[in-house]
């Protein structure tokens, strides 16, 4: 790549052509400050904060939109640049109603951050003229008119990077304002609750509700792990403070989602109400009584070693790490030998013989075959990025004999015995892509082999961890009436166990109460998402971390350690620490 040289403040600095000021300025640590900037997203020059002297312009000039030329010299410092930035800040101090102490965002705001930076002491302009409205509709976060400074942050973030549009501005100059499609209250717009535009306000003009005013981001730490609630594996950081999560964030720097997450990812483990299970159960008179795991896994060892290996069934959620899908089997199918073995959800067929296409093909696609699978539901980052690849105007076949959310958004709807039809327009583009899920039916299948060698296939697992599963073969059929005692690795999973037999003897490893933990005779707790540490496998197949960020409640123990633990018990040398069973859970996953 070409290499541009120009001089900053007086320092020599090269950055690769087409480079902004500002990005050339960054490459060597040097601070422009911005507002209406942001890395993720396109720049806009707004603001004026980013204001630089360019020497032969006649004006000062944006950092965040001009461009660097060979031999250019800029100063970001000079006394003309710091009087407009003084400038700037004294006019959006005015604008709206900027009372920095009664502010969620005071100490982490960036408006606050350079009015100290730039000493501003005092209003130079009118300010509290005019009440500006709040919009509290929305479940998870808020909007609060009176710390806006349309910056568009918040309305380039729902366009560029969700492509849901719901976001704009109305009227003009002074009058303008944010607004949700055609100015309803966002609680009743197209809003999907993804969560990116607060994480780009600069402000506090978005406040997420549930960990308002509980701490300063210097108070928190940020841990960074992989969410769990679809397959797609989308980086993110675990916002805690004193042993509790208070919220979660998008990690901008994570190779699958760049920062996006959904509400299923950013708000819904945080909001979830179910009673968790913190200690031991087992059934004593037909009641769950509270034991210590010494008991508990006692229990759990004579009944393996009692009943007959054919008599087991063996059924696990794909809410778990590889950690524990990899001891799931080993202790179960290969020590103990039990062949009645399944998921609680489908799997996604194999299409081609060995993966070729990866969720960032989609970005550069011209024509996307969705087939069998409804991302917009089931993992809507991944419909995200399909509708990002419609803005730029590639065109989405859906192929469903089901209801789809991507419907709406399709050149065209067939039905899976019409899959001929897209694969003729698929042939015909220069970088096609094959989206496909569980709903795909076998004679679909057969036809889409076609496009092997044309298209980038990547399968939309349902599940969380299904790629690890199915790769460890747990999905092998699962026959209820061959099972007279039942393991059931539940997790987060919610499930009613319409599959277990009346007078079959159960055990379940669960996190919250449920149905089948009601009925079982045996209850271990299990940590959640935000209190282990482990891998998992997204439906790429990337393997992933994650990373403990608060403790377990009560007793409960991380999936991988209760199986370990049983194993141990049983005399079965599976592995004990957590990076031996590591390393051969991505053997078995992905062997050499």
């Amino acid at each position: 790549m070409a290499m541009v040289n120009l001089t900053i403040n007086g320092q020599k600095v090269s950055a690769p052509a087409g480079s902004t000021v500002l990005q050339a300025a960054r490459l060597a640590n040097i601070d422009i400050p911005t507002l209406c900037d942001h890395p993720a997203l396109a720049p806009i020059g707004a603001c004026r904060m980013c204001l630089v002297e360019v020497k032969g312009q006649r004006t000062l000039q944006p950092a965040c939109t001009f461009p660097i030329a060979e031999g250019m010299e800029v100063q970001t410092e000079s006394q003309p640049v710091t009087d407009a930035r003084k400038f700037v800040l004294d006019l959006l101090f005015a604008e709206r109603n900027h009372y920095c102490m009664y502010c969620e965002m005071s100490g982490d705001c960036e408006l606050q951050a350079l009015g100290y930076r730039y000493g501003i002491d005092h209003w130079v302009y009118p300010t509290y003229t005019k009440r500006f409205p709040v919009d509290a509709s929305r479940k998870y976060f808020l909007m609060d008119h009176n710390r806006c400074i349309l910056c568009r942050r918040c309305v380039r973030a729902c366009s560029e990077l969700v492509a849901n549009h719901t976001l704009g501005v109305r009227q003009r100059g002074a009058a303008s304002m944010i607004q949700a499609d055609m100015d309803v209250p966002f609680g009743q717009s197209t809003c999907v609750s993804c969560g990116t535009c607060l994480q780009v306000c600069p402000t506090g003009a978005l406040v997420d509700k549930r960990s308002a005013f509980m701490g300063r981001d210097i108070q928190t730490q940020h841990i960074q792990s992989t969410c769990a609630q679809c397959s797609i594996g989308c980086g993110m950081e675990i916002v805690t403070r004193d042993g509790n999560v208070l919220r979660i964030e998008g990690d901008w720097n994570a190779p699958v989602n760049a920062g996006l997450l959904c509400q299923k990812g950013r708000f819904d483990p945080l909001y979830d109400a179910r009673p968790r299970i913190t200690k031991p159960l087992v059934r004593k008179n037909g009641v769950l009584k509270e034991v210590d795991w010494d008991t508990a896994v006692q229990i759990v060892v004579q009944a393996l070693k009692d009943t007959n290996a054919k008599d087991w069934g063996v059924l696990t959620t794909t809410y778990a790490t590889n950690e524990a899908l990899y001891l799931l089997d080993k202790l179960f199918r290969q020590e103990l030998g039990v062949t009645n073995v399944g998921l609680l959800n489908d799997v996604a067929p194999k299409m081609v013989e060995k993966a070729n296409g990866s969720l960032a093909d989609v970005n550069n696609s011209d024509i996307i075959l969705l087939v069998g699978a409804n991302p917009a539901s089931e993992q809507p980052v991944a419909s995200f990025f399909i509708k990002r690849a419609l803005n730029k105007g590639a065109r989405l076949i859906v192929v469903d004999d089901q209801e789809n959310g991507l419907a709406a958004f399709a050149s065209m709807n067939l039905g899976m015995a019409e899959v001929e039809k897209a694969i003729e327009f698929a042939q015909r583009a220069t970088n096609p892509v094959v989206l496909y899920g569980a709903g795909v039916t076998s004679e679909a299948a057969r036809a889409l082999q076609k496009l092997s060698g044309k298209a980038a296939f990547v399968a939309l697992e349902p599940g969380v961890n299904t790629r690890a599963a199915a790769a460890l073969g747990l999905n092998s059929g699962f026959d209820p009436s061959a099972s007279k005692a039942l393991y059931v690795l539940l997790g987060e999973q919610n499930w009613n166990g319409e599959l277990v037999k009346k007078d079959a003897f159960v055990i379940v490893q669960a996190s919250y109460q449920s149905p089948l933990t009601e009925r079982a005779d045996v209850v271990l707790p299990m940590a959640i998402w935000a209190e282990r540490t482990g891998t998992v496998t997204n439906t790429e197949g990337r393997i992933q971390k994650v990373n403990k960020a608060v403790e377990p409640k009560g007793e409960a123990k991380p999936d991988w350690e209760i199986l370990s633990l049983l194993a141990s018990k049983m005399g079965k040398k599976i592995g004990t620490s957590l990076d031996e069973v590591s390393a051969h859970a991505a053997q078995a996953i992905h062997p050499s």
